[in-house]
């Protein structure tokens, strides 16, 4: 790839609802913080272009809603995703809990096998004090599942750019995979079949 070529590579963010999803987002993205957001209806799109490996990568980046009312609907924006971040609380075990329903119903609906996907978890909120999920028990979740793991804070800005950028990084390499891998198959030749007579010993 040229130096100055550019990337457009979609990513989800996703997770129960109140984790602070869309506070990671605006805090990697506008670089602020704000305590009174209304809950995401459907979803919310941010973009942000960075320059990695000497690459401009245009990340389109999906805040979807974490309401169980919405999930059906909400799925249909994880196809053609590149990466994805899954976000618990550090201060609400329920939260915990359900990240494999929300990582199942995302692996349901994407196009390409689990085990190359680049999925990042997130435990926000590690400014807060009442911490009920540890990072023990976080990264032995992650580790079994062969999943990175960060702890973040969008509040003080902890760990957030690091998580968005690791995500971009592995999705860059995903993309560049599954291009090469489109391309290998859609250039393979079927061998002609001889159409002369065959010759036959007498």
């Amino acid at each position: 790839m040229h130096s100055d070529q550019k990337v457009d590579l979609k990513m989800n963010i996703i997770g129960p609802l109140g984790t602070g999803k869309t506070s990671l987002l605006n805090q990697y993205v506008h670089k602020w913080f704000r305590k009174d957001y209304l809950n995401t209806l459907g979803a919310h799109i941010l973009s942000k272009t960075i320059h990695l490996d000497q690459k401009s990568l245009k990340l389109q980046i999906w805040d979807t809603g974490g309401q169980e009312r919405f999930r059906s609907l909400l799925s249909s924006f994880y196809k053609g995703s590149d990466g994805c971040l899954l976000v618990f609380d550090v201060t609400d075990m329920e939260s915990f809990a359900c990240l494999d329903s929300w990582r199942k119903d995302f692996i349901d609906k994407i196009q390409s096998p689990i085990s190359s996907f680049p999925m990042i978890t997130l435990g926000n909120k590690i400014d807060l004090e009442e911490r009920q999920v540890s990072e023990e028990l976080a990264v032995s979740w992650c580790e079994e599942r062969r999943m990175l793991y960060f702890e973040v804070s969008a509040k003080d800005n902890i760990n957030v750019e690091m998580a968005f950028e690791t995500l971009a990084k592995k999705a860059l390499i995903h993309y560049q995979e599954c291009r090469e891998s489109y391309l290998t198959d859609s250039i393979k030749l079927t061998p002609k079949e001889d159409s002369s007579p065959s010759n036959s010993c007498c």
